[in-house]
């Protein structure tokens, strides 16, 4: 756990290494398990101000062993910032396999896949970097590639792969305009070569599934299609990665007898606590699972470790702690926690971002740890374990009920691209914490509100585990080597409870043995 640039990921690969090299052992699963990594990169990771390799997704590894060997693994992901690929605030990127593609393609293959110059496409606002970097992305695009073999990808699952994230970026650049003779919405004239670019006829069903009536403005109607356009861009590459987890987890399955008992090392690394100069959704998301990894490490630290002392009737001084329950509560509780209203309002056709904001409002009053927002811009206020964060509420309805319109979702069903056929039809779909196979229709989405409580129950079942923390400390807010910002380091020291924890191991008791171990000494 740490901020957002602490080095989680990075910790996360040096840990994952060295477990391997435990296992003194060379085999081809163990190779498999380390290329994971930099492929999950390039699909869930991106540049952000805080950091050039931020994981815009939390993931859970667990590595399945017989005695002192490998014998499986297994990845969750949670929570892909599926909003990153239509829209980044300035100074950010998209996800880094966009920029990968464009250095490491050939002409000949950015002819297939219809992709032109980068600078061209909205969904990554025009950027694209120097020279050297962009170098350095093509030799990352190598090795994505290489880690798509390693790991056991088909030619063909690559090639159409690619081609779903080029249509993605077409996508982006297809607009509307009002039609003059009967008062409805087209897809504008110089926008067409775009759409044929993305190999969809969507025009039709983004036209059809926007809701105008005779009398509402041509202008909004243009807008809401632009944003189910979006919509359909998010559901796809969400899918996508959904996908490429799913198929890590069929490619590295143990392969053993189902009486064969099999010991388990799980790996956490989840996205860092955030605040910018503008909070949304996604931010309310990622603090709200650094305030379950707090609260976990407070219980397993201070709760348990002094409860133990007082079972032993041992003299002992209580150390107090910041015990962060109430701001769960604020967030989690039900049926009036903030998860819980904003499921509740994404059920209403009829509500509206405002009327959420006043519904936290009036059921909040009073709360220590929330504000009411004091700006003309909708929101509100959290102070959370880690300070205070002022959270922009445009947006949040939509974005927590996740939607695709029906005949959009036919359309992806019946497609040419295999590839896209596969990924919403629901036959091999990854939610949450597992994949699972179904050859039904496919299934109703759930909320995110409601896909979040899988990383809670994630957290419920590490209660039971012997865990052990890696709290990473973020030396600067520069991305600087080589530089201490003391008062920085200080302030995480303080919020995360460190200082407490020295304490509580500095005046505890480090070596426990057994009745049995300490008669035979």
């Amino acid at each position: 756990s740490g901020e957002s640039g602490a080095g989680k990921t990075e910790s996360t690969k040096l840990l994952l290494q060295h477990i391997m090299n435990l296992c003194k052992g060379n085999s081809q699963l163990e190779q498999q398990i380390l290329q994971v990594n930099p492929l999950l990169e390039a699909f869930g990771n991106a540049q952000t101000v805080m950091n050039d390799n931020s994981s815009r997704f939390g993931k859970y590894i667990q590595l399945r062993f017989q005695k002192n060997t490998v014998r499986g693994a297994k990845l969750s992901e949670y929570l892909l910032e599926k909003s990153r690929v239509v829209q980044q605030d300035t100074g950010e990127r998209n996800f880094h396999i966009f920029y990968y593609m464009f250095a490491g393609l050939s002409l000949e293959e950015k002819e297939m896949y219809g992709l032109l110059d980068p600078s061209l496409y909205r969904y990554i606002s025009g950027r694209f970097g120097t020279q050297d970097v962009a170098q350095r992305w093509k030799h990352k695009y190598q090795e994505v590639c290489n880690a798509l073999d390693m790991v056991g990808f088909q030619e063909q699952e690559q090639v159409d792969m690619q081609a779903i994230l080029a249509g993605v970026l077409s996508l982006g650049n297809v607009t509307f305009e009002p039609e003059e003779s009967n008062g409805s919405v087209k897809v504008s004239e110089a926008s067409r070569g775009w759409l044929k670019a993305a190999a969809v006829d969507v025009s039709r069903q983004l036209v059809c599934c926007v809701p105008c009536s005779p009398w509402s403005p041509s202008v909004s109607c243009c807008s809401l299609c632009a944003d189910a356009r979006d919509s359909i861009a998010k559901v796809a590459y969400g899918r996508v990665f959904g996908w490429i987890v799913c198929k890590i987890n069929e490619l590295l399955a143990e392969n053993v007898d189902s009486e064969v008992e099999l010991s388990e090392i799980g790996i956490l690394d989840i996205f860092g606590f955030e605040n910018f100069a503008v909070n949304r959704f996604e931010q309310l998301c990622i603090n709200l699972a650094n305030e379950q990894l707090q609260h976990f490490f407070n219980h397993h630290i201070f709760q348990l470790e002094q409860a133990a002392y007082k079972e032993e009737e041992l003299p002992w001084e209580t150390i107090t702690f910041n015990n962060n329950q109430s701001i769960l509560n604020l967030l989690l509780a039900k049926p009036l926690g903030l998860l819980s209203l904003l499921d509740e309002q994404s059920a209403f056709p009829q509500a509206t971002d405002k009327t959420f904001v006043d519904k936290l409002n009036s059921s909040f009053k009073g709360n220590l740890h929330f504000q009411p927002g004091r700006s003309r811009v909708l929101g509100f206020s959290i102070i959370h374990y880690a300070g205070k964060v002022q959270y922009t509420a445009g947006g949040f309805l939509e974005k927590n009920r996740d939607t695709l319109p029906a005949n959009v979702l036919g359309l992806f069903i019946n497609s040419v691209t295999p590839l896209l056929s596969v990924l919403f039809t629901g036959k091999s779909l990854c939610y949450g914490r597992a994949s699972y196979m179904n050859q039904g229709p496919p299934r109703q989405e759930l909320s995110v509100g409601m896909r979040l409580h899988s990383l809670m129950v994630l957290m419920e079942r590490m209660y039971s585990a012997n865990p052990h923390f890696v709290r990473c400390i973020k030396p600067n807010n520069q991305k600087e080597p080589g530089v201490v910002d003391s008062q920085m380091v200080l302030l995480q020291l303080r919020y995360n409870g460190l200082l407490e924890t020295i304490r509580i191991r500095r005046d505890g008791f480090s070596w426990r043995p057994s009745f049995e171990e300490f008669a035979e000494r």
